[in-house]
């Protein structure tokens, strides 16, 4: 497989890193529209063709399939080039900014025929699959309860730099800047995770959103602070269970930590993710009569990087897919309504 990289900012060494990795797989070309980046990134991974433009790179089309690792609000456009060129698309969530525009690129990526799935990155956790396996396998009986949170601290610490002083980060604080803030970035992951971990859809939201005061005038160079840093999440699954979703960028202490509970009628899980380690413990059997938790061993998965490659060879889309990608933007959509309107907020 020929593989193009759109956006050679600092997830695109992940792509090209995981890609590289993968016998048969060709890293053919990359494009960014700041030449100084493009250049260093494709001497550093060992990519011969550069182009600062995705009609340049189309124009060539000596690739197959399109990583597309551009800011949030490239993703529509550049997304629906590529298709309408042929090309099989691996794109970094969130697949858009909105629902209607993700769904726009589900029916364009189905009509095509061709490949179309989303880095959801956590599901690369083999605690998170041998989770939902559990409970799909009825372990805990009919689920009852959900807790999940995805906590990050890079707004109080500097384990990732300075994000007073670095484009990377400042980006995700704007919304002129194509940012949803952490409902966006991180939400997206932490809904995917409960519902996917839970094997539950979101029925119903009523969320606040909080934007806390990080400078004077909230303002740092050309980039207003206005995109929310934290939220909370009140959820009704179909199926009737309830839970809580929450996420926040001020979590002291916290690097990258995603919790799951699900709480079922004969028993629970806790799955966790922290910081590239995962860990799952369940409370089952006559364990619920004495509260004793115990350690669950999993084995390891493949990524999603891994599933992609798979897919085009097969020609069969893999999870997870751009229509599941427009379903989980669905709910953020909801839940920023939700904020608006003070009320509960129906999903389809």
């Amino acid at each position: 497989m020929r593989l193009l990289i759109l956006g050679t900012g600092g997830m695109a060494n992940q792509h090209a890193a995981n890609f590289k990795a993968i016998e048969g797989v060709n890293v053919v070309g990359g494009v960014d529209v700041v030449p100084e980046r493009l250049a260093a990134f494709c001497t550093e991974h060992g990519i011969a063709n550069h182009f600062t433009t995705l009609e340049d790179a189309l124009a060539w089309g000596e690739f197959d399939a399109v990583a597309n690792v551009t800011p949030d609000r490239i993703h529509h456009p550049t997304t629906l080039q590529a298709i309408a060129a042929g090309k099989h698309v691996f794109c970094e969530k969130p697949l858009a900014t909105d629902a209607v525009k993700a769904m726009e690129m589900t029916e364009a990526i189905e009509r095509s025929g061709k490949v179309g799935m989303v880095n959801f990155t956590y599901r690369n956790s083999p605690a998170l699959q041998k989770g939902r396996q559990m409970v799909l396998a009825g372990e805990i009986g009919e689920i009852r309860h959900v807790e999940a949170s995805h906590l990050q601290s890079w707004l109080v610490g500097r384990h990732w730099g300075d994000w007073k002083s670095e484009s990377k980060w400042l980006w995700r604080l704007s919304k002129k800047h194509g940012s949803n803030g952490a409902l966006g970035d991180i939400g997206i992951h932490i809904v995917d995770f409960a519902s996917y971990g839970s094997g539950l859809d979101v029925a119903h939201v009523f969320a606040r959103l909080k934007t806390f005061d990080k400078a004077p005038g909230h303002k740092i160079g050309e980039y207003d602070l206005d995109a929310n840093d934290s939220f909370t999440m009140n959820v009704d699954f179909f199926g009737g269970a309830i839970g809580t979703i929450q996420a926040t960028r001020t979590a002291a202490g916290q690097m990258d930590q995603l919790r799951l509970r699900v709480y079922g009628e004969t028993g629970s899980i806790e799955i966790i993710y922290d910081t590239g380690k995962s860990t799952l413990r369940a409370c089952l059997g006559e364990d619920v009569h004495t509260a004793t938790w115990r350690d669950v061993p999993f084995d390891p998965v493949e990524t999603n990087y891994q599933r992609f490659v798979q897919a085009v060879r097969a020609g069969r889309t893999q999870e997870p897919s751009f229509r599941r990608a427009a379903n989980i933007q669905k709910v953020l959509d909801k839940a920023l309504a939700s904020d608006l309107s003070h009320a509960d907020e129906a999903l389809g």
